[in-house]
């Protein structure tokens, strides 16, 4: 029983946000280097523990909080199945043995992940609580992924990667309080703090200014000079249409049907959104990798 609690707590389904250490494998070239492979899949395992060790953290910290949340008080920690204590000592086992595993593998991952690490207990403990700055440290988090697979494989982490992560992950996070502020609604505040600074037409703008940004990012990235000659070719601006229709139906499920508060489930359970994700990821890699 506390094993389970405490698997579930980790919230395996939620190493999908890790993936992104892939991204710099990908748009480098270096995906057919079985070495470089093998050292981004072991760096995505010693992330991911890394990041469970921080979600357990952070459910320590938001105990008292979650119980008032209508989904979140049926996890593990708010709903009894586990203890602070176990709880407590699992998250700090599994930071350290990510932390152990990553710097075997590049002592410069291990900083990276150390990075990490203190970014996500001070969002736990404060920054959380602060409007703007809160979404923006959780979009540091993907930045930091990004940042982990490019020291991984040693090679120069690229500006226009980095810029369209960070876009896209503030997207993202808005979209999440925005729902939140939509499904809590007069208890918003209780829940969180910070949502009480929040509203959704404040939301919705910056929604939109980080939306417009992230399509015209990418768009731009794709017809680069850098990206042009790294690549042979400037057929990657092909995929802008399948970052428009993700932004598009994201927007959609989160106007239309009060989604978005679990960007990692709606990844994985909207078909249309997966569809689109799978066609992107198979035709960038076919026009990067095609010649």
């Amino acid at each position: 029983m506390v094993i389970s609690s405490f698997i579930a707590s980790m919230r395996l389904q939620q190493w999908i946000k890790n993936l992104f250490l892939f991204a710099t494998l990908v748009f480098s070239g270096n995906l057919f280097f079985a070495h470089n492979v093998v050292l981004v899949v072991e760096g995505f395992f010693l992330f991911s523990l890394v990041s469970s060790g921080v979600y357990l953290f952070n459910d320590i910290s938001d105990l008292e909080n979650d119980k008032l949340h209508p989904i979140k008080s049926q996890r593990p920690l708010p709903s009894g199945k586990l203890r602070v204590g176990p709880a407590l000592a699992g998250s700090i086992l599994l930071a350290a043995t990510g932390l152990l595993g990553g710097y075997l593998i590049r002592p410069q991952f291990s900083l990276v992940l150390i990075f990490y690490l203190l970014i996500n207990v001070l969002y736990s403990l404060k920054l959380k609580e602060i409007v703007i700055l809160d979404v923006m440290t959780i979009s540091a988090g993907f930045v930091l992924r990004v940042v982990a697979g490019a020291v991984l494989i040693n090679v120069p982490t690229s500006e226009w990667l980095i810029i369209c992560t960070l876009l896209l992950s503030l997207f993202l996070g808005f979209s999440k309080r925005r729902n939140e502020l939509t499904v809590l609604e007069s208890e918003a505040g209780t829940h969180r703090s910070v949502l009480a600074q929040y509203s959704p037409y404040f939301l919705d703008q910056m929604i939109g200014i980080v939306t417009a940004s992230t399509v015209m990012s990418y768009a731009l990235y794709t017809i680069s000079d850098e990206t042009v000659r790294k690549f042979g070719t400037n057929r990657l601006f092909y995929t802008v249409p399948f970052v428009l229709y993700g932004i598009f139906r994201y927007l959609y499920l989160v106007h239309k049907k009060e989604a978005g508060g679990n960007p990692t489930r709606l990844a994985l359970t909207d078909a249309p959104l997966l569809i689109n994700i799978s066609l992107w990821i198979l035709t960038a890699t076919i026009i990067i990798y095609g010649r």
